[in-house]
């Protein structure tokens, strides 16, 4: 079961974190792994940590925010099978609070950036046969959080696109999905929290922790078993959906 063998699986931000996690499990299930990553550094380390484990990976430096860049290189991969949008990057503020550079930056890469891998990779995918696309959308788009305007907003927007992708698409055998995840254990957070919490890095980490109801962070590779799970043929049922991933958060947060 969840075999990917014979495919080719495009990752945005495979260097850390979840995109790391998704690129490793992918590449032991048998895919053929191309890792788009803004640090050429952090991409070559996971591609040489899946072929130390006999997979097949390519790393290609990208900004997913500039258009030249993805069709460029999606015009060196050719066909894919599945794409997973999971490059991004978070913001601190309220809407009275946001300056309209960091609005613009959040956009850019989480908005435009997924907008720019669909627009270059659909017609790879189509020309595939089938295919998967899965987005990395979050909790933000279904909760308020506080201080998140900017980075709830692109995640909603990660949501819609993803079901107008799911429903434009299903007649090429194209299916669309996206994952929730609240707080995941990465090496983003960690720096997050000893940017912003100096001296306080043990109690930040253990009050956001603390935010999911189950009373931990999530793992990347627990987002990753579910990201293989909707990449997989045994999810062809599959399309249009959003899960989430969240220890409870959405529904137990009372």
């Amino acid at each position: 079961m969840f075999s990917l063998k014979n495919k080719k699986a495009v990752i945005t931000g495979g260097g850390s974190g979840i995109g790391k996690a998704i690129s490793v499990l992918f590449a032991r299930q048998g895919a053929e792994v191309y890792i788009l990553e803004l640090s050429e550094e952090n991409a070559q380390a996971t591609v040489e940590e899946i072929k130390k484990n006999g997979g097949k990976a390519i790393a290609y430096p990208c900004n997913v925010a500039n258009q030249l860049d993805v069709a460029a290189v999606f015009e060196k991969i050719g066909i894919v099978h599945i794409l997973i949008n999971n490059a991004g990057i978070a913001h601190i503020g309220k809407a009275g609070t946001t300056s309209e550079e960091d609005f613009d930056r959040i956009m850019n890469v989480n908005v435009k950036g997924v907008y720019n891998c669909l627009h270059c990779a659909l017609p790879q995918l189509k020309k595939a046969g089938a295919g998967v696309v899965l987005n990395m959308a979050s909790v933000a788009a279904w909760v308020g959080i506080p201080d998140r305007f900017a980075y709830s907003t692109a995640k909603g927007a990660v949501t819609a696109m993803t079901l107008s992708v799911a429903k434009d698409y299903m007649a090429d055998n194209i299916r669309c999905n996206s994952i929730s995840p609240a707080r995941v254990h990465t090496p983003f957070v960690d720096g997050f929290i000893s940017k912003n919490y100096p001296g306080k890095e043990k109690e930040m980490f253990d009050k956001l922790s603390q935010t999911q109801p189950i009373g931990r962070m999530a793992r990347p590779g627990e987002i990753a078993a579910l990201a293989l799970y909707l990449c997989s043929d045994e999810a062809s049922f599959i399309t249009g959906c959003d899960y989430p991933i969240d220890g409870g958060f959405i529904k137990l947060n009372n």
